[in-house]
């Protein structure tokens, strides 16, 4: 608890400093624009004081890859599974800001990014490459899906960002989350 006691020694001397220094105005600094000589204030020398002691915690934070990678393998709970029917065909799949929350959580600090948007040749499809990274404390790995939208269907938003949701959960898939939602039925 020596963060917490940490933390109410900041809040204290923030709010001792502030209330000291609330006479005098205010001083911003605009990162664009010319830079002007600044001069610490009190409060500014609490806080950096309060800062010194406080204690940040750091463990947990990331994991090596291994660890990382045995949590997203493990099967979705049932509750964040949703289905639609597709040619008579019922296709499950996991909403892709449920998989971003579950990356969150596993894997704080992975990253994701577009990597390509295709349009077809004939202009009725897009299809998106999508890579999503994993940082362990021991090594990184990504791995990279596809994801293809027909550009006539606008019934829920863009088809760029429909490929995109795809491949983005395709390329999770890849990486053990939500994977068994592809062979269920063998």
């Amino acid at each position: 608890m020596a963060g917490a006691t940490g933390v109410r020694v900041f809040v204290n001397l923030l709010c001792r400093s502030t209330s000291e220094a609330s006479s005098k105005p205010l001083q911003f600094r605009c990162f664009g624009g010319k830079p002007s000589p600044m001069r610490p204030s009190a409060a500014a020398k609490a806080v950096a004081n309060a800062l010194e002691d406080v204690e940040v915690p750091t463990e947990g934070i990331s994991r090596p890859l291994s660890e990382i990678l045995r949590e997203l393998g493990k099967k979705v709970p049932d509750s964040f599974v949703k289905s639609w029917v597709e040619d008579g065909q019922t296709i499950k799949y996991v909403p892709w800001h449920i998989i971003n929350r579950i990356l969150n959580l596993h894997a704080p600090e992975w990253s994701g990014e577009i990597r390509n948007i295709v349009y077809s040749a004939d202009g009725k499809a897009v299809t998106v490459i999508y890579r999503v990274t994993l940082h362990g404390t021991d090594a990184e790995i990504y791995r990279e899906s596809s994801g293809t939208a027909s550009l006539d269907d606008t019934n829920y938003g863009d088809p760029v960002q429909k490929a995109e949701a795809m491949a983005f959960r395709r390329a999770c898939a890849r990486l053990g989350l939500g994977l068994h939602l592809y062979h269920e039925d063998l």
